[in-house]
């Protein structure tokens, strides 16, 4: 059961205030702005709003311990919080504890879930509506993140060029991702019976999408196309690198197309491939087996 979580109060509510006006002075993107005010704001009401200059280190290994651990929470959520208050007390209160003591936690090293290509196909194809069906091919035809799919204005698609600008992505980076022939027309075809003004994807009555709608866009083409792996929006983003890559596209080029600044990143693909595992030959194709009949099988 989640520790309970005191109200914030007016000091409290100031200090989130001041931190999210620095995030966006220091043109954090919203995503990460939103995710840091968010890990400071649990933190505060799990202290039950002790002043910010009188945290220590052990303050933090307590939320760390009862909060986080205590209910589960996932590595990558620990280490959020983790890098949201160490920005947090050096920039915002000139740190006077050295954070870098906290131990991070080990990062559990899981693969990616891959959809193939035929179930690539059967979710497409399992999807009728034609703005959910041009968003969800997209995602797969260009690699997209949700928020990149989102934000995409209808000025970043460059007919002339085939190409896709990708404007403030992770990391407040941009990119140009290739457009495929297919996706063009697809694209057309959405343009003329939904004309969007500003952004590509509307919402109902918000000029953006929403996250939400898009993850159960998704999951109720994968019931229909009866996909039962653990699959999410972010899978197709997978799937289409690790497609690349089995299609013999060059490591270095997928990196580019993703937007990773990391090629190691990008390495994860390697171990997910099913082609490198085809590749691998037993050392049982070696070995000559004498195949027995039903007489001589022991029982």
């Amino acid at each position: 059961m989640t520790n309970l979580l005191h109200p914030l109060n007016e000091d409290s509510t100031a200090c989130l205030e001041d931190f999210s006006a620095y995030l966006k002075q220091q043109r954090y993107s919203q995503n990460t702005i939103h995710s840091y005010v968010e890990c400071l704001r649990t933190f505060i009401r799990f202290l039950d709003n002790i002043p910010m200059q009188l945290v220590d280190l052990s303050d933090i290994e307590k939320f760390n311990r009862e909060y986080i651990i205590a209910n589960k929470f996932s590595e990558s959520y620990q280490n959020q919080v983790i890098n949201a208050l160490r920005l947090y007390f050096l920039q915002r209160q000139s740190m006077k504890f050295d954070l870098d003591q906290l131990e991070r936690p080990r990062r559990s090293k899981k693969l990616p879930v891959i959809l193939s290509l035929e179930e690539v196909e059967q979710l497409l194809n399992s999807t009728k509506n034609l703005k959910h069906l041009t968003a969800l091919v997209l995602v797969y035809s260009c690699g997209l993140r949700t928020g990149e799919l989102i934000n995409l204005q209808i000025r970043d698609i460059d007919s002339k060029r085939m190409i896709i600008h990708i404007k403030g992505a992770k990391g407040s980076k941009d990119r140009i991702v290739p457009l495929p022939d297919s996706t063009l027309l697809l694209l057309r075809e959405y343009f003329l019976e939904y004309r969007p003004k500003v952004y590509l994807f509307n919402g109902d009555g918000n000029p953006q999408y929403s996250r939400s709608s898009l993850q159960s866009v998704f999951k109720k083409s994968c019931k229909r196309a009866k996909i039962i792996k653990p699959a999410t929006l972010h899978t197709l983003r997978h799937s289409y690198a690790t497609h690349l890559l089995e299609g013999g596209v060059n490591l270095r080029y997928i990196q580019e197309i993703l937007g990773h600044s990391s090629s190691k990143t990008t390495e994860i693909y390697t171990h997910v491939t099913s082609d490198t595992a085809r590749k691998v030959v037993s050392p049982i194709e070696k070995i000559t087996l004498n195949k027995l009949n039903n007489s001589q099988q022991e029982t």
